[in-house]
């Protein structure tokens, strides 16, 4: 069975009943835990380790963990410092704020691949122009050029790791102030201004290997009237077409208020999956997950099949391993100190 186009959520500690039937439907191809599924270290452990012997191939399994405001797993995790401190660091040392998003980056995905998580969103490419406050500090910098170094650096040390990075939210949130999560934003601004400095940091990371990205919820009125994640144009057009991108693309939450713009969850999904995505989320609306299981019918698209296969962690490491490696320690006390 190859990995379905579905990536849901669970809502507990433990898998109940219907959530391992909903695993096991072949549209299903992933699991996104959050801070609700987490207890301890030896606890997410034994979750995802359940999760991934469901099925084989098995599932992926991936976490929002940027650090700062958006970090799943606490008690037992390092406290990653907002990725806007690297920004910080930069400014004064260019090498330095390289070096250390690297080993944050590496940390990161290291702390989660010892617990069997496959991936993380992250990082975030988006500018920081002061004006959207769902960014805002998860951005790393003003400048798409610092944004798109610190960001390679970051992927590098997630790679060091065995973890595929995912980059978001294509082609820029960070020129509106609403937050999708809520309401439907609207970017005004022309295709040309966006390209010259949004979509920047995106195309330096596919250069660099970038393996997913995450579309925004976000209309371009003046360049798609749909959200970029439902958007030929966005996706098709210029991700695929003039970007090259030949990696993963996710929608965003298809639950969240600015993807509703598309009707019930199946005609989301169609949408998105009509558009260029290879798998669609839907969190925090089990109802609604299993609408879409039985509603969207058959899909099989091999080239997907391809690049999510390409998302699974590797270079597993024990736990036990990591807390007694002195480079890790080092890298825990390094990160540490910024957050």
């Amino acid at each position: 069975m190859s990995l379905g186009p579905v990536m849901l959520d669970v809502a507990g500690l433990e898998l109940a009943p219907e959530e391992r039937e909903r695993l096991r439907h072949p549209l299903t191809g992933g699991v996104i835990l959050f801070a609700r599924n987490y207890e301890t270290p030896e606890q997410i452990a034994a979750l995802v380790r359940t999760i991934h012997e469901l099925r084989k191939p098995p599932l992926l399994v991936a976490v929002d963990h940027e650090g700062g405001r958006v970090q799943r797993f606490r008690e037992g995790f390092t406290a990653l410092p907002a990725v806007a401190r690297f920004g910080e660091v930069w400014d004064e040392n260019p090498a330095r704020g390289r070096r250390l998003s690297e080993t944050a980056g590496w940390l990161m995905a290291t702390e989660l691949r010892a617990v069997g998580v496959d991936f993380s969103f992250a990082p975030v490419l988006d500018v920081n122009r002061g004006i959207s406050r769902v960014i805002g500090d998860r951005s790393f910098h003003a400048s798409p050029d610092a944004v798109a170094e610190l960001a390679h650096a970051w992927m590098i040390g997630m790679h060091r790791a065995g973890m595929a990075a995912t980059g978001k939210h294509f082609p820029g949130h960070g020129g509106v102030e609403a937050d999708s999560h809520v309401a439907v934003p609207v970017d005004e601004r022309s295709y040309q201004d966006i390209y010259m400095e949004d979509i920047v940091p995106f195309e330096r990371m596919i250069e660099f290997g970038l393996e997913g990205i995450m579309p925004a919820h976000v209309i371009y009125s003046r360049v798609d009237p749909q959200p970029a994640g439902y958007s030929q144009f966005w996706l098709q057009q210029t991700l695929r077409g003039e970007l090259g991108f030949e990696g993963v693309i996710f929608s965003d939450d298809l639950s969240m208020e600015g993807a509703k713009v598309a009707g019930g969850v199946v005609s989301r999904a169609r949408a998105a999956l009509g558009a260029g995505c290879d798998m669609v989320l839907v969190c925090n609306d089990p109802e609604a997950a299993s609408e879409l299981l039985d509603g969207l019918g058959h899909y099989d698209n091999p080239a997907s099949h391809l690049r999510l296969a390409r998302m699974h962690g590797r270079h597993p490491v024990s736990r036990d391993m990591l807390l007694a490696d002195a480079g890790y320690r080092e890298a825990v006390r390094a990160v540490g100190n910024l957050a």
